[in-house]
Parts: structure tokens; C-alpha cells; sequence
């Protein structure tokens, strides 16, 4: 059963991901440019912020 809850999961992160480039990819491209010159330590908080996030929002929901 959780193997099936996380590839339902999966496959929303893959809809939801495909998205940007999808509707935008102009920007999206932009936007991966911008991301690639991040110093390491801003891009590591933005990966803890964003975990983080995600905990609580899992948290919230369950």
C-alpha cells in the first residue's frame, strides 16, 4: 500500500513539475540559469527551506 501512495505521489510531483516548462519554457530556462549561478550555500537553504516546508505541509495534511 505505501508503495502505491508514493507512486501516486510521484506521479503528481511529475505532473506538477512538468508544468513550467510546459506553459512557459522561455522562462523556465531563465529561470534554470538564475538557479545555476546560486552560490552553494543559497541554493543548500533553498533545498532546507523547501524541505521544511514540505514536512510541515505533510504534517498539516495528515
Amino acid at each position: 500500500m505505501i508503495w502505491t501512495e508514493f507512486g501516486i505521489a510521484f506521479a503528481l510531483l511529475m505532473v506538477i513539475e512538468g508544468m513550467t516548462p510546459f506553459l512557459n519554457p522561455s522562462r523556465f530556462r531563465q529561470t534554470l540559469r538564475a538557479v545555476a549561478e546560486l552560490n552553494d550555500k543559497t541554493l543548500r537553504m533553498m533545498g532546507f527551506v523547501s524541505m521544511l516546508f514540505g514536512l510541515l505541509l505533510l504534517y498539516l495534511i495528515h
